[in-house]
């Protein structure tokens, strides 16, 4: 715990809605950790259409949520909160980002952080030119870099984007929600998931070969998105959409879970998804593709199990090792709740934002708080 609460302001993708998006129970993790440690945050959402239809957390108890209609009204409206903060932290993909960025930096005269929950797909647009929801210019005027990816980004962020200071914060899983329910298996092995295209070749290799393979086992598939034209085996069962609410119940109903990683972030590496935690969590084995980092969070046989091909999937369920199976689940689950809650997480955000202000930096709280509420 830091010395003293903080007073952060977050503008992120979303918050109130997980519909098609990874960020928002990324968000509610860590956001929920800081909360349970004492500090403030304020989170400014984008009102869209697409997350007001779909809204599962409109008003949550762990934090102030606020919306905004356009870039003009973090100043107007927004504007005395932000000057305020111990912290202003923008996240990726947020809607007119780099203005959201720009606009930011005039108003706040604490420290100015960026969170990417999407690096590996982040920098390869950086790379090709493309400016989305951050401009290249802007990382070395940023007081820290917070990224989703660890490992070698963390030197290339600084090394080759000029950021002043590049953290690892990987997706958590939050505590008190993501836990075993005790319901008995309904499937043998699931997915969680929005559809991608880059992700669908893995998805296809180690669910729906195996599926086809083994039409007496169990399988389903759960996530927004998919295309029409897709032929699932009669043996894998579809779910649209499951909020945040009923992933434990979903996960808690799984012999095994599967991982499936997009192709910028097995690139990169060291790019664990907010659902390999989650999983774990719940105390469902993993299954996952491989890449470089993942045996450092959680070890292959041990508390995961990585498969390469449909023959590796095929044998881990036709040939079912029970004691193997509860072996994994425990060993996964004690990792997850060792090091990557969100608890954890907001302990380790909080102590860099922390040493970013000083130890004396900030007005009392009684003054700061009037603009978070």
């Amino acid at each position: 715990m830091t010395e003293r609460p903080l007073d952060i302001v977050v503008l992120g993708l979303s918050l109130s809605s997980s519909w098609g998006n990874g960020h928002a129970t990324t968000y509610r993790a860590l956001l929920k950790g800081l909360d349970r440690l004492g500090h403030r945050v304020l989170f400014l959402e984008r009102d869209v259409p697409w997350y007001r239809e779909h809204r599962d957390l409109p008003d949550p108890a762990f934090c102030r949520l606020a919306f905004y209609d356009a870039v003009a009204d973090l100043a107007a409206v927004h504007g005395e909160a932000i000057r305020r903060a111990d912290a202003v932290i923008v996240g990726s993909y947020v809607p007119d980002g780099i203005a959201v960025i720009d606009q930011v930096r005039q108003i706040a005269e604490g420290p100015v952080g960026f969170y990417d929950i999407d690096t590996p797909v982040t920098l390869a647009a950086l790379e090709r030119g493309e400016d989305g929801y951050i401009a290249r210019r802007q990382i070395p005027d940023l007081d820290v870099y917070f990224s989703f990816t660890g490992g070698p980004t963390l030197r290339r962020l600084e090394s080759v984007f000029g950021a002043r200071r590049a953290e690892a914060l990987y997706c958590s899983a939050e505590e008190t929600q993501y836990r075993p329910t005790g319901e008995p298996i309904r499937w043998d092995l699931g997915y969680l998931g929005t559809y991608s295209a880059d992700r669908q070749p893995t998805l296809e290799r180690l669910l729906i070969e195996p599926a086809r393979r083994l039409p007496h086992l169990r399988f389903v598939v759960a996530g927004p998105q998919y295309p029409a034209d897709i032929r699932w085996p009669a043996n894998v069962e579809r779910i649209d959409h499951l909020g945040p609410a009923d992933h434990p119940s979903f996960y808690s109903r799984q012999r095994w879970t599967l991982n499936v990683t997009r192709a910028d972030m097995i690139a990169a590496g060291w790019s664990p998804s907010v659902r390999l935690f989650e999983a774990g969590a719940c105390g469902t084995p993993l299954v996952s593709d491989a890449w470089p980092g993942l045996t450092e969070l959680l070890p292959d046989g041990e508390a995961i199990v990585i498969a390469r091909s449909t023959d590796d999937v095929v044998a881990l369920l036709g040939t079912p090792d029970e004691a193997r199976r509860r072996r994994i689940a425990e060993a996964g689950r004690a990792r997850v709740l060792a090091g990557h809650t969100g608890t954890a997480r907001a302990e380790a955000f909080a102590a860099v934002l922390s040493d970013l202000r000083g130890p004396a930096a900030a007005p009392a709280p009684s003054a700061r708080s009037r603009a978070f509420c």
